[in-house]
């Protein structure tokens, strides 16, 4: 077994991954993200290298891209990155949500087999150069090293459960770990349930964004099935994060979750990038906000485990666990 975290530079030691931001954006860029979403076009490698050097010096070394194929990665941008910040990035295969793929019927109409195809092909050989958008595909030396899903409802759709299966045989062919969406928060338990129904384990799922949700007795349900969760939205809430997302970070610790807990800053916004000329800066959450789970009586142990040991952990798999029993359809 050779159990190690993929990066876009390379295999790495688990021991050597440091401090993690579990849920980042450092490229997104695509015309339908350029013609609808402007504020969240991220396309500047130089940008995402001044703001990593930022979050260096407040000790981040390492951030998973949570941009999945087709939606506005760039594996030899994110390479770029890496080589130039110094920090290790893990890359995302899989597919994000219905609306990044309009033009892309392909997204909700291939079979799973299909989709895990493209999804382990990735892991394995190496991201598109055209992120499927071209008319060929040209695969880069670049590999993913985590697989997202993602839901816009309260529960999947029937396009959901399509690519949770891909994702389902894309685990189980290479041991890569499961990162989900849940927009607004909502709907985590019914991912939990078809990756349940599905087989694959929970606790090489991390499910985000739980923390727009208030209600304690929802993460606790949640953290009870054995997945991790990754709190990310601090950094939107500022200096009200100590009520928000510390709140509940405070709640789950006490609780005895530390094992399940990771942080991020979901920094998907020019208006949050110091680099783009907006604040408070992704370095943020590394600074402002540890302060604050210190103030909330948060030990440093209990923070190494969330920003350290919980992402080695977890991000780690046997990276020569390959199988045949999906073909990639392509």
């Amino acid at each position: 077994m050779t159990v190690r975290i993929r990066t876009v530079l390379g295999d790495i030691d688990p021991v050597d991954l440091g401090f993690t931001y579990v849920h980042e954006h450092l490229i997104i860029d695509s015309p339908l993200v350029i013609d609808r979403w402007p504020h969240i076009h991220l396309p500047d490698v130089d940008a995402a290298v001044r703001e990593l050097e930022l979050c260096t010096a407040a000790g981040v070394a390492a951030v998973v891209d949570a941009m999945p194929a087709a939606s506005g990665r760039d594996p030899v941008r994110l390479a770029a990155i890496s080589r130039a910040s110094g920090v290790h990035v893990v890359a995302s295969t899989g597919l994000h949500t219905s609306k990044y793929y309009e033009e892309q019927r392909w997204t909700a109409e291939e079979p799973p087999e299909l989709l895990a195809g493209r999804f382990i092909a990735d892991v394995v050989e190496g991201i598109d150069q055209n992120d499927y958008m071209g008319p060929v595909i040209r695969r880069t030396p670049h590999q993913a090293g985590i697989l997202k899903v993602a839901v816009l409802e309260d529960a999947p759709t029937e396009r959901d459960i399509r690519i949770f299966e891909a994702a389902a045989m894309a685990h189980a062919a290479t041991g890569v770990p499961v990162l989900t969406h849940c927009e607004g928060g909502i709907g985590a338990m019914a991912q939990v349930e078809v990756f349940a129904r599905l087989g694959v384990p929970l606790d090489r799922v991390v499910i985000s964004h739980t923390d727009k949700v208030q209600d304690l007795s929802y993460h606790r349900d949640l953290l009870q099935t054995g997945v991790h969760l990754v709190y990310d939205q601090a950094l939107r809430q500022g200096e009200d994060a100590a009520e928000g997302t510390g709140r509940i970070v405070a709640a789950m610790i006490r609780d005895g979750h530390t094992h399940r807990l990771m942080l991020a800053t979901d920094g998907a916004r020019r208006s949050l990038w110091t680099a783009y000329g907006g604040e408070p800066g992704l370095a943020w959450l590394g600074t402002r906000f540890v302060e604050m789970l210190v103030e909330l009586g948060i030990d440093d142990e209990a923070i190494n485990t969330m920003f350290i040991s919980n992402p080695a952990r977890f991000l780690a798999f046997d990276t020569k666990q390959t199988t045949q029993s999906v073909p990639a359809a392509d």
